[in-house]
């Protein structure tokens, strides 16, 4: 089955709200689960948040699913060839990214976070750091980024109950988003990531 517009054109796909929020040495990442195109869902429970390094990384994406999957795989050789550096790994991938024919078509962000750092990486060679330590991508990214950071200021809340109430009111707003939500955190002490 192809879906497409009116005009003959394929429709949008319209699919993600991403949040990352750090405090302390706690950090969680959190993703609905929608995914829609042109102006019908097609799936409500996607999963566009994982684990990387045995829990140690989270990372979230907004976009093509095969092209996000192809960048995770990158992510995960820049991991490999500069273990122990999170931030050498995301240039190396943007760089990339940005230089090589092929993955300069791939179609998506990504949001990376360890205990002791938070970016979003993107195609057009931009590895950021937030200020703030709270991140957002996405339809609804924007929805979503608002409701943590004043949660995270005016709040005592863990960063997992930041990102799933971030995205909560994010899915009340935004059309593309909904409240199916997948939730990863780390910083127990154990290292790894915690889904529900």
């Amino acid at each position: 089955m192809t879906m497409t517009n009116s005009n003959g054109s394929r429709p949008r796909v319209r699919s993600t709200t991403v949040v990352a929020v750090r405090r302390g040495d706690q950090v969680a990442m959190a993703a609905d689960g929608q995914v829609t195109m042109g102006d019908t869902v097609v799936k409500g429970t996607a999963t566009k948040v994982r684990t990387l390094k045995g829990g140690r990384i989270l990372a979230g994406f907004a976009g093509g699913v095969a092209d996000a999957f192809t960048l995770f795989e990158k992510l995960e050789e820049k991991l490999e060839r500069y273990p122990g550096n999170l931030t050498r790994a995301c240039v190396e991938l943007a760089k990339d990214w940005r230089m090589d024919r092929y993955l300069r078509r791939l179609d998506a962000l990504l949001l990376v976070a360890d205990r002791g750092h938070l970016f979003l990486v993107s195609g057009d060679g931009n590895v950021l750091e937030p200020d703030e330590d709270v991140a957002a991508i996405g339809s609804g990214g924007a929805f979503a980024l608002a409701a943590a950071r004043a949660l995270r200021s005016r709040t005592e809340l863990s960063p997992a109950e930041i990102a799933r109430e971030a995205l909560l009111i994010a899915a009340e707003i935004c059309i593309y988003t909904n409240d199916s939500i997948t939730l990863l955190e780390l910083g127990d002490g154990s290292g790894e990531g915690v889904s529900e």
